[in-house]
């Protein structure tokens, strides 16, 4: 059955059964927790939360979703993909548990000539959550389930809730058994794999205090309205369906794999390392289609840069598999053709979604030729060396001089067996943030190609009026889109405007540019960024909301006064902060970087050694002092020997013209060079609430606080908490500390009795353990796996203590411990052992690769750790392997 086939009967079955059909939502909607929409039940998360009242007692939907926690993973397993479809139906308050497994069931059993999926009944199972009696009941009830295929599961497995306060409720889980072939038998409890989950069915039923995401926190009660939400994963059912193996095989799936086959000449299924580049290919085409398809386009932050990732790691996975032309406009229709049917959109905006592909592969490829030989030429240099990691300098160059992204470079590294110096790399980054400004400005607007602005240079400079006015009269001077000036643009498309005059300020001196529209006759367009071109020319880059926009076309620009407001708070309160650090701390501690937006700024200054509680509550009083006092804000114009003599600040990493501006709050208090836009009296800029200081770099550290409404709210929400932390100790706001101070301590001396009596219980286990001791060709061995956590301090002592009971004899003692997502080891031998010539140290290289990690040491001690604990009984393997070799070889 084909993946459209099996949507269209989801919808129709619930069609039947009274619910509306609702369509996928955008994968984009205005939630502050998800980049993207990331399940089924997204879009009716403000029903479920009474936000608004639900307009259907019954929906149905199947929601394009997109997961991006893992994006590494994706093509190393069958398992990981980036994109799916979650077909679910809802109910509001109307039907309950005994309706949702009917229905479910009804679909999923129900034959394929009656519309159903034609599931074999006696292959399917449930999960319940462990006390839901009533569920268990229901599925002998209505589907007539033997209580033996009915599991019960705790609550990280089957219990929902969204993580925060709220809705909540057991859920229920079917599960479809492929064979013995594929598992262990005894349900989806012990195999996961033979035993795949198809769908969860959701009863929300109470409500939950705060707490842990997924556990430990209180039920408050049951809910007024109770509701169902559930969820079938479209790709698992299909590829049950289809009869292969994993989703990337079914139809939608392959199809863009058997594009990449045709491409590269190479056989999906014929090797594994190109077997992953393949699944990449074909989850992440997919991906990237939908989300430019909503709206994303490639950028260095948040979801534009995730998309980046996607897109360039398509590219790569293309060229390792020999293939050299243009691949992301191919890839693009393969999933336009295949994905058109459920998602129209893709076809009414293909041309958009290719031309956006397509440039960014243009850009991506020249980033890729020169970085790769860079990367290349190093680790063939550190190899030979000797070494294993990538400098951060290195790291740092192909960011910074190629483009190269430093995910990329951890991917390529681990693939030559290499490690990358992150921290370097970091620091060296935020060293270089202030000097490259400008040069970042320019790439953000994507100005490769000077030529068409220079063309609109010779028609004058752009004139900005925005220091007294928020709206002005303008002509259209030139309109470009990717690099090349068009004669006009249409609705939905994303270009550069260049006025003659406007308001809207370009951004720079760390401030954000504003935001506003451009209207005209018929047309909108959204500022979405403004910057400047050789320091005169204002590029307004803009979305054509409606209408079509043209070039010499009179129109007016318009700032967004809220946004201006709090703009001006914040470039005013960063001047005030700067006076007021240098007034603490005295004239050394220079402004070297800063970035303001609305409500908020950050100031980057030259400073050894990090600020004390009470030096941070001066700085923030003096700011506040300043405010209070309702200074006056003045703006003189001047050049620069007429601003030395004022004795106004010029900031590190700043060019200026000949006529410079020089802003003042409170006459010499605070005098600095600055184009910004700034408020009338200090007064304007509200309070100021410093968030907190660190280090960015040698010498630099960084002060962040919030100004204007967004400090009244950042104290409202602290106070909130401090009322919520004594109503939970039960004791008064001001008792809080000494309270919470003491439970610390508590904490600490618990934790190390814990500590101390986890010791001596190892401890008193090692006679038991040097008895345990295997031969190996008359040499004992103790190998053991000790419990989650065991600390490398007890690793060590526990491992000399077996050492010391094993006596006269020729001996070696390996412990390893699981932490998490880590594993530790020792190894430790005894003198007899090292006359026979086995030392720790050269035992280590044998086992350590089945940690994923390495170690070292001397003959009679050695330890180290890796990253992959599960390798744990794989090492142990190895370690008897090459010490009988070694014993042997005597």
């Amino acid at each position: 059955m084909q993946t459209h086939e099996i949507i269209k009967r989801f919808r129709e079955h619930f069609e039947r059964a009274g619910h509306t059909v609702v369509p996928s939502a955008s994968l984009l909607l205005d939630d502050p927790n998800l980049l993207f929409v990331n399940a089924g039940m997204v879009p009716f998360k403000p029903y479920f939360l009474g936000e608004a009242p639900a307009p259907y007692k019954r929906a149905t939907s199947v929601q394009k979703c997109v997961r991006t926690g893992d994006i590494e993973e994706v093509g190393k397993t069958t398992r990981h993909l980036t994109f799916f479809q979650m077909a679910g139906n809802f109910s509001f308050g109307d039907y309950f548990k005994e309706d949702a497994i009917r229905l479910a069931w009804e679909l999923i059993t129900k034959s394929q000539a009656d519309g159903g999926y034609g599931f074999d009944p006696e292959r399917l199972w449930a999960t319940v959550y462990h006390d839901d009696d009533e569920a268990f009941d229901l599925w002998q009830k209505v589907a007539g389930l033997p209580p033996e295929r009915i599991q019960r599961r705790g609550i990280e497995d089957n219990y929902w809730s969204m993580g925060v306060p709220g809705p909540c409720g057991p859920c229920s889980e079917i599960y479809y058994d492929r064979g013995p072939e594929f598992g262990q038998e005894g349900g989806p409890v012990v195999d996961e794999d033979r035993y795949l989950e198809i769908w969860n069915l959701v009863f929300m039923q109470n409500e939950r205090g705060p707490g842990g995401a997924k556990k430990d926190y209180p039920i408050l009660g049951e809910l007024p309205a109770k509701n169902i939400d559930t969820g079938m994963g479209v790709e698992r059912v299909a590829f049950l369906l289809q009869g292969v193996d994993n989703v990337y095989e079914t139809d939608l799936v392959r199809a863009v794999i058997s594009k990449a086959e045709e491409l590269s000449g190479r056989k999906y299924g014929a090797d594994k390392v190109d077997d992953v580049r393949f699944r990449v290919i074909a989850d992440h085409a997919r991906s990237s289609v939908l989300l430019i398809g909503d709206g994303v386009t490639p950028g260095n932050e948040a979801r534009g840069y995730v998309l980046r990732r996607l897109l360039r790691r398509i590219v790569r996975s293309s060229r390792l598999l020999g293939v050299s032309e243009p691949v992301l406009p191919i890839f693009a229709e393969v999933v336009r053709d295949t994905m058109g049917q459920a998602y129209p959109e893709l076809v009414e905006n293909f041309a958009r979604i290719q031309q956006i592909m397509r440039a960014e592969e243009d850009t991506f490829l020249q980033t890729l030729a020169a970085g790769s030989r860079i990367f290349e030429t190093a680790a063939d240099a550190i190899k030979a060396d000797g070494r294993a990691t990538l400098p951060g300098d290195k790291a740092f160059q192909l960011h910074d001089t190629y483009g190269f992204p430093i995910d990329l470079t951890l991917e390529m590294a681990s693939e030559a067996g290499l490690t990358v110096d992150e921290d370097g790399f970091r620091k060296l980054m935020a060293e270089q943030r202030a000097r490259a400004k400008a040069d970042a400005a320019g790439k953000k607007t994507g100005h490769g190609d000077q030529t068409v602005y220079r063309e609109l240079l010779d028609l004058g400079a752009t004139e900005f009026v925005g220091y007294t006015d928020l709206a002005a009269e303008a002509t259209v001077r030139g309109i470009v889109r990717e690099g090349a000036r068009v004669k006009s643009a249409r609705e939905g498309e994303i270009v550069e405007v260049v006025l003659d005059r406007t308001p809207l300020y370009a951004e720079s001196g760390g401030q954000e540019s504003d935001a506003g529209v451009i209207v005209a006759d018929g047309a909108e367009l959204e500022v979405v960024d403004v910057q400047k071109v050789a320091r005169k020319l204002w590029v307004h880059q803009v979305r054509v909301v409606s209408g079509e926009i043209a070039e010499g076309q009179h129109v007016e620009a318009r700032v967004d006064q809220e946004w201006r407001t709090g703009a001006r708070q914040g470039h005013s309160g960063t001047h005030v902060v700067h006076a007021a650090l240098r007034q603490v701390l005295g004239p050394s501690a220079l402004q070297s970087g800063s970035y303001n937006k609305p409500g908020y700024l950050r100031l980057d200054f030259a400073w050894t050694g990090g600020l004390s509680d009470e030096t941070r509550s001066e700085i923030e009083e003096v700011s506040n002092l300043a405010v209070r006092k309702d200074l006056p804000v003045r703006v003189v114009y001047t050049d620069m020997n007429g601003a030395q003599e004022l004795g106004a600040v010029a900031l590190f990493g700043e060019t200026y013209d000949e006529s410079v501006r020089v802003v003042e709050i409170g006459g010499p208090w605070s005098r600095e060079l600055c184009g910004g836009t700034h408020v009338e009296h200090s007064s304007q800029i509200g309070p100021v609430t410093l968030l907190g200081e660190s280090s960015v770099g040698s010498g630099v550290r960084r002060i962040e606080a919030y100004v204007g409404i967004e400090a009244f709210r950042f104290l409202a929400q602290e106070r909130a908490l401090v009322q919520n932390v004594a109503g939970l100790l039960k004791v008064p706001n001001a008792e809080v500390p000494g309270r919470v101070e003491a439970l610390v301590e508590r904490l600490r001396v618990a934790e190390k009795e814990l500590e101390r009596l986890r010791g001596a219980q190892l401890l008193s286990s090692a006679g038991q353990f040097a008895d345990s001791a295997l031969d190996i060709r008359g040499v004992a061995l103790v190998a053991l796996a000790l419990p989650e956590g065991t600390s490398g301090a007890d690793l060590r002592t526990l491992g000399s203590e077996v050492r010391n009971r094993l006596g006269a004899r020729a001996g070696v003692v390996a412990l390893f411990a699981p932490d998490g997502a880590k594993a530790s080891f020792v190894v430790a031998t005894t003198a007899a052992a090292r006359d026979l010539g086995i030392a720790a140290g050269k035992l280590v290289p044998a086992f350590a690769p089945a940690l994923g990690g390495r170690g070292g040491g001397k003959p009679d001690l050695a330890q180290g750790g890796g990253t992959d604990p599960s390798g744990i009984p794989a090492a142990i393997t190895a370690l008897r392997t090459e010490l009988d070799r070694a014993v042997e070889s005597r």
